[in-house]
């Protein structure tokens, strides 16, 4: 899949995109932690979900891998790599998909 810089793009789980116009792809590898509150659910706190994605620039090596969290208590909403900005915008309810913003 390709992604336009500076527009949102919704991976699935295990999908890759290459940002246009940069040397970079990232790929949503998988869900590290989830305590985010189910549907239906009354919860004292809203929880968080931290994702994992591997960013690399392509013909470089193996890239690295980034834990991104659903909101700015536990952890980063966005790393820096090859001069561009990854952002976790949001997650579906069952953390199948992540949306990202890469500038």
């Amino acid at each position: 899949m390709s992604a336009p810089a500076g527009h949102d793009v919704t991976l699935r789980l295990g999908q890759e995109a290459a940002v246009q116009g940069k040397d970079l792809t990232v790929r949503y590898v998988r869900v590290v932690s989830d305590s985010r509150c189910r549907p239906n659910m009354t919860c004292i706190w809203q929880g968080e979900a931290t994702l994992a994605f591997l960013l690399k620039e392509p013909g470089r090596g193996e890239g690295t891998t980034a834990e991104l969290h659903s909101g700015p208590r536990t952890g980063p909403q966005e790393t820096t790599f090859a001069a561009s900005r990854v952002e976790l915008v949001s997650v579906s309810v069952d953390g199948g998909e992540a949306t990202v913003r890469i500038s």
